[in-house]
């Protein structure tokens, strides 16, 4: 973080930070040609400002950076960092380049934890945290909300659990204050190498839950499964698209008998998968979170075992009094109350037939 951004920010990105918080913008976009962009309940608005100039998107860039990162930025071409704001709070900036113009897309953090209801999370999720050991996935979309989620099970367990929680995240994006937990946080490239390197480091620092900002590789997913299976709570979020998606990508990373392996602990260690995606309400105003929810059941974890995944969906089916959520089922519980529109109810389901008119 650069606790110096006040000195060094350039006076339009200060107002622009100001103003997307002030609409309640999810994101800013700093973008040569075009005036700044706000993500406003999920849709992409101008202000209405002058276009910005290749000049303006790179002193506005640099102002954000510290000497160290301003090197980094030159030789990789590409970084993400958090910076806090005394108007925004905490902004997580990635940073990239375009027709050799450095450019940048801002994601606003909040500046508190929003309670379950508010995030519209199903009551099992808070089930899944207490669990004392294993592994817990979040999976979804680029901005589906899953670093939120993940803040939300890290947060509950601060409140409730004297026991030790270490994340491991790129960037941080929620400060957590040491409650009945004591918590740290680690941040990619300022506090440690890499996830993988920081995850095998981890376990020796006698922590009880571990929260990894995004499993990337074999390795990091190798060595989550481990901890879980050696007593240990493992967050951590995923990228993918369902449930079944995301168990077929952890075990498609890897092959032969490391394969097995990781089938095998899989489904000795894995006690719930969340999906999740945030949809915009029915009068357009904010965005509704849809999800699909997987409890660990002992055919569930059968079917992991034989590495039968295609039929994980028809045992889901069945494991609704296990608390298992199917993703059309939640749709169309957001449709029947009114909290989505039909077209974005058919627009996400997989079966539409259970939502046309009889």
């Amino acid at each position: 973080m650069n606790p110096s951004i006040a000195e060094t920010l350039h006076p339009r990105m200060d107002r622009l930070l100001v103003h997307a918080h002030e609409m309640g913008a999810s994101d800013l976009h700093v973008i040569a040609g075009v005036p700044p962009a706000l993500r406003v309940t999920g849709e992409i608005l101008l202000a209405d400002e002058d276009a910005l100039s290749l000049e303006e998107c790179d002193a506005m860039a640099m102002s954000l950076l510290t000497e160290p990162q301003r090197h980094k930025l030159e030789r990789d071409w590409e970084l993400c960092i958090s910076v806090r704001h005394e108007v925004a709070g905490r902004i997580r900036v990635t940073f990239y380049r375009r027709n050799g113009a450095t450019e940048l897309s801002c994601r606003f953090c909040g500046s508190f934890f929003p309670s379950r209801e508010d995030l519209g999370l199903p009551a099992r999720i808070d089930e899944l945290a207490r669990k004392p050991n294993g592994l817990i996935l979040i999976t979804g979309p680029t901005g589906a909300g899953k670093t939120t989620t993940l803040n939300y099970l890290v947060d509950l367990l601060n409140g409730e659990r004297r026991c030790k929680i270490l994340t491991i995240e790129d960037p941080i994006e929620r400060v957590h204050e040491n409650r009945r937990a004591i918590v740290v946080q680690q941040e990619v490239l300022t506090d440690v190498r890499s996830f993988s390197r920081a995850l095998i480091h981890a376990l020796r620092q006698d922590p009880d839950v571990i929260c990894i900002g995004e499993m990337r590789d074999h390795e990091t997913i190798q060595t989550a499964l481990t901890a879980a299976e050696t007593g240990h709570l493992v967050l951590a979020t995923l990228h993918a698209p369902s449930v079944l998606h995301a168990l077929e990508r952890v075990v498609g990373i890897f092959e032969g008998n490391a394969q097995k392996q990781v089938i095998l602990q899989l489904s000795n260690s894995l006690q719930g998968v969340i999906s999740q995606e945030l949809l915009p309400s029915v009068d357009r105003t904010r965005r509704v979170l849809a999800y699909e929810l997987l409890m660990m059941t002992a055919a569930s974890r059968s079917i992991i075992r034989d590495n039968q995944l295609h039929q994980l969906y028809t045992t889901m089916q069945l494991g609704v009094r296990d608390g298992t959520v199917l993703m059309d089922n939640c749709l169309y519980d957001l449709y029947t109350r009114c909290l989505i529109s039909y077209d974005t109810a058919i627009s996400r389901a997989r079966n539409t037939e259970r939502f046309k008119p009889t």
